[in-house]
């Protein structure tokens, strides 16, 4: 099964609120290149096809976070399919036609200049990070309190924003944490 294959599988069977398959629509069509873009530049999964394998990634990760004994009972960490799915497969749709390819000059290991492919960030929507994904996605479907925060600061802190903001989600919306967890095992461990 390909990325693109689970990662419709398991939206469809998990996400069903109202304007989810407008979404859908909108991540599978031709103005969308979600299946195709990195997910960095220059970091984890800096290929084609990195942003869906970097969600797919976040929604392991999280899953396995949450099956802990400890954050379900003592933290009370415990969201049902429906928001594990919406929160890790979408926390990252900010990045949809953010990316272009391009080319760089690199010298070679004789000392050659070559030209080699990358991708350069062109914001057409510059609206911040995990705040543009919370406005990405309400424009189809509804996000509870708990998501949005969960998506907007997924980042935790190392986006500049300020601490106290962080904390404060993080205390008030753990699930927000959890995320972040789960981005940062992603892309610091499974994606190295």
């Amino acid at each position: 099964m390909t990325d693109r294959e689970r990662f419709i599988e398991i939206f469809k069977n998990n996400i069903k609120r109202e304007g989810a398959e407008a979404l859908l629509d909108y991540i599978c069509g031709p103005q969308s290149d979600f299946f195709t873009a990195p997910a960095s530049t220059r970091y984890h999964n800096n290929r084609r096809g990195g942003l869906v394998n970097h969600s797919l990634n976040v929604y392991d990760c999280l899953r396995d976070f949450l099956t802990r004994e400890s954050v379900r009972e003592k933290y009370g960490i415990a969201p049902n399919d429906e928001t594990v799915a919406v929160i890790a497969l979408l926390h990252d749709l900010c990045k949809i036609n953010f990316y272009r390819e391009s080319t760089r000059n690199v010298k070679d290991e004789n000392g050659v200049w070559q030209k080699v492919p990358y991708f350069d960030i062109d914001d057409k929507l510059p609206y911040g990070h995990g705040e543009k994904s919370v406005y990405i996605i309400t424009g189809f479907m509804r996000l509870s309190r708990e998501e949005a925060f969960a998506i907007r600061y997924h980042m935790g802190y190392s986006d500049g924003t300020d601490a106290r903001d962080v904390s404060a989600a993080f205390q008030m919306f753990p699930l927000a944490y959890a995320l972040s967890c789960a981005d940062m095992e992603a892309t610091f461990f499974v994606e190295q």
